[in-house]
């Protein structure tokens, strides 16, 4: 009966072998051939099976241990059978995953699988034959035929299994050597699909960034996510950075952006602050808004499946390696530099720039992972914002402080003159006004003052009035008074053609514009009066005179009128020979005028008593024919270095920046 029992157990622990069978058959059934370890593998099978064997002969001492080897001998041939099967897989493995990665991906996963079995089944059949060992020692079971040793030996073979399950997962190993396999093929697909493609346009040759096909996407989201699962995100992410970072670097360094390393001292220079900074803004906008916009959308769809903290790193990495942060320290580099009157456009565009891309900036540096360049993004705004108000508040001091220098000896329009009225008329046209009001606010929130909207207009118009309150006092200097009316009919006729119909004439008024009007032909008028009133007067017909005393004393009186006449006259052109009239235009009235006035006097005087001279023979008297006075007349006023005031802004604003800049604080300061 007891043998019966005991054949009973050991029919229940082959059912028992052949369900546990039966369940590893879905992963065995994945491979039809074996490799060359395979017989190796059926061999130690055979030597467990042979240790077990022999154990029927002692009915009597094995009855006791049928329990343990049931529980045994199943997971143990199951083991084995696994392990045949991931040999199998090793011939797909050592194929190139390009051809057919989706293909790869699934062996690499059966073989996940397979490992992850082994990991759980292995050291659970370990434990129960150490458990049938320790037992049959315990039992005093003897050796004669070797069944103690050939179940040991089994036991050794399926640790030494287990082993090559860890060395499967360790660098060399299958598994290692799969995912070494799919990051070549990771790094490949990054490499040939995101080449910059170079366009040549009509007004430039630019680099530009190359996207990812939807076919590339979705295989490099399969490896990443197969190699996260086990441990290789880093690398993923790692070799993502290099690729794409350098694919922008390339585009970056195809604009040309040599002037983004220019140092503080070459700002000096002010047409090259001028180019660099209209560079940096048409650079900076296509930076952001191509470069960097392709590579957010980028690292949210390769790591959709990741996470968004992910894609967000990869994306700040991406945008600081790429040396995208140059930009910012460019507008550092402007805002250290010189200060002067003309530096506040120049921040003003800046400023202009960032404000246009603040929603860019807010939604693809937002993150924490782009601290880096928020934050030196906001430094620079507040430096922009301080520098721009700080040199706008200095404007009318410095305006006031010109009042005690010395006006121009020619009586011409000053620099500082032409300049304040052009920069002002700058600064309140469309491209600036708007930023520099904007400006202001935030620089009076961060004060906690209350804004005033008509600010910018207040205090324009308080330049304005300084500059004018400057000419009287300026017009108070001359020696001369004839020289004072020129210098104010100059100015009065330039702030007339240099307001109207511009944004500061709008600003002050036609009533004012009209005034100035008024005051050009008032000076005019004096001028003409104090200057050339009295050399007509010298030519006075005294007709009873002359023919009473004689012809010899008509003769004397002619030759003293005329030596008077004509040393006021020379003495009046060489005076004011060296005066200027910039205006063409006023220039020829004035002369005109002096010529109506002098003229028609001169030529009636000497077609009435001229003959006297002519008859007598009289010498040591000029007689100006009356071609000779009108062009010399008419040549008075011209400037001796063809300077012509321009009522073009932009043109006035290059041109006189280097002359009044110097006027202006110039010390190398943080704005």
């Amino acid at each position: 009966m007891a043998e019966v029992d005991s054949f009973q157990n050991l029919l229940a622990a082959r059912m028992f072998l052949k369900t546990s069978l039966e369940k590893s058959r879905t992963v065995a059934s994945a491979l039809e051939k074996t490799g060359p370890r395979l017989e190796e593998i059926k061999q130690r099978l055979s030597s467990l099976e042979a240790a077990v064997r022999p154990l029927r002969a002692q009915k009597c001492s094995l009855a006791a241990v049928g329990g343990h080897i049931s529980r045994a001998v199943g997971p143990a041939a199951a083991v084995l059978k696994v392990f045949d099967a991931i040999h199998g897989l090793e011939k797909s493995l050592s194929s190139d995953p390009t051809s057919d990665l989706y293909g790869y991906l699934l062996v690499v996963k059966r073989l996940e699988e397979a490992l992850r079995f082994l990991a759980e089944n292995c050291g659970l059949a370990i434990r129960w034959l150490e458990d049938v060992v320790e037992f049959l020692k315990d039992n005093g079971v003897t050796d004669d035929h070797r069944y103690l040793s050939n179940v040991t030996k089994s036991l050794n073979i399926l640790r030494e299994l287990q082993a090559s399950e860890e060395r499967a997962r360790l660098d060399g190993g299958l598994l290692s050597a799969a995912y070494d396999k799919l990051e070549t093929e990771y790094r490949r697909l990054l490499g040939e699909n995101g080449v910059p493609l170079p366009i040549i346009s009509s007004s430039s040759s630019i680099v530009a960034p190359s996207s990812l096909p939807v076919f590339v996407i979705q295989k490099l989201q399969a490896i990443i996510e197969r190699l996260s699962a086990n441990n290789r995100l880093e690398n993923c992410i790692s070799t993502y950075i290099d690729i794409r970072s350098s694919n922008v670097t390339a585009c970056l360094e195809a604009l040309g952006l040599d002037y983004l390393e220019i140092s503080i001292f070459e700002f000096d220079n002010f047409q090259n602050m001028e180019s660099s900074i209209d560079l940096w803004s048409k650079h900076l906008e296509y930076a952001v808004k191509n470069l960097l916009e392709l590579e957010y959308q980028l690292c949210n769809d390769v790591f959709e499946k990741i996470g968004l903290d992910v894609s967000m790193d990869c994306f700040a990495r991406i945008a600081i390696q790429s040396g995208f942060l140059a930009f910012i320290q460019f507008g550092n580099t402007v805002t250290e530099s010189k200060k002067d009157a003309v530096k506040l456009f120049k921040l003003l565009k800046i400023f202009h720039t960032l404000n246009e891309l603040r929603l860019d900036f807010n939604r693809l540096f937002g993150g924490k992972s782009c601290i880096e360049i928020r934050i030196p993004t906001r430094h620079l705004i507040k430096r922009v914002i301080d520098g721009a108000c700080e040199i706008f508040w200095e404007l009318l001091p410095q305006v006031e402080a010109h009042k005690g220098t010395s006006p121009p000896s020619n009586g011409s329009v000053p620099s500082l003159v032409s300049f304040v009225v052009d920069y002002c008329n700058q600064l309140l046209q469309d491209d600036y006004r708007p930023t520099m009001i904007q400006v202001l606010e935030i620089h009076q929130n961060w004060k906690h003052q209350k804004f005033q909207g008509e600010l910018l207009r207040k205090e324009v118009c308080n330049i304005v009035e300084a500059v004018q309150r400057n000419l009287d006092a300026w017009s108070k200097a001359y020696e001369d008074t004839s020289l004072s009316y020129i210098f104010l009919m100059n100015n009065h006729c330039h702030l007339y053609k240099a307001l109207k119909g511009t944004s500061l004439g709008n600003l002050i008024g036609d009533s004012q514009l009209r005034e100035h009007k008024k005051y050009k032909d008032y000076y005019a008028s004096i001028y003409l009066r104090e200057s050339w009133g009295m050399l007509p007067g010298l030519l006075g017909h005294e007709d009873e005179t002359l023919f009473s005393g004689g012809r010899a004393m008509a003769c004397s009186l002619v030759k003293k009128k005329l030596k008077a006449f004509n040393e006021a006259l020379d003495g009046t052109y060489k005076k004011q020979s060296n005066w200027d009239v910039a205006d063409e235009n006023l220039r020829k009235r004035i002369c005109q005028l002096v010529v109506d006035a002098i003229v028609p006097v001169y030529r009636s005087y000497i077609q009435k008593y001229g003959h006297f001279i002519e008859q007598d023979g009289i010498k040591n008297v000029k007689i100006y024919s009356e071609e000779g006075l009108v062009n010399m007349l008419s040549s008075m006023f011209q400037s001796k270095k063809g300077k012509r005031y321009s009522t073009n802004t932009r043109h006035s604003i290059d041109k006189m920046s280097e002359i009044v800049t110097s006027r202006f604080p110039s010390t190398t300061v943080v704005a």
